[in-house]
């Protein structure tokens, strides 16, 4: 964003909380985590542990309670940096990014790492 100031380009952030998109599809990432598992050495396995593939894998079917399929959201916030003439420099679309991220982007680098 700061590099292209000098160009005379404005560049808006749009930060999405979850969303239900085709990139989300459950299926498909734990279908890419099992694949990806599979092709690791048997050391990093073993350093990770079986534990941690099902507990992403579970990890993904609790987020996925909380995604949205309202993308308007996320085309509203798009539409006011391309419509306004003074857009914001950062959008955050849906309350989980509001009430969750925003916050924590303003934290402690260790709490935020924490949390």
């Amino acid at each position: 964003r700061l590099e292209m100031r000098s160009f005379e380009v404005k560049v808006c952030v749009i930060e999405p909380g979850y969303f239900k998109t085709m990139i989300t599809n459950v299926e498909d990432l734990e279908n890419n985590f099992i694949s990806s598992w599979q092709k690791l050495p048997e050391e990093i396995k073993a350093s990770y542990g079986e534990g941690y593939l099902r507990q992403s894998v579970a990890m993904l079917k609790v987020l996925q309670r909380s995604y949205k399929s309202d993308l308007s959201l996320v085309t509203n916030c798009m539409e006011h940096a391309l419509t306004s003439v003074h857009p914001r420099t950062r959008y955050s679309a849906g309350w989980d990014a509001k009430l969750l991220y925003l916050p924590i982007s303003y934290l402690p680098s260790a709490l935020s790492d924490a949390l």
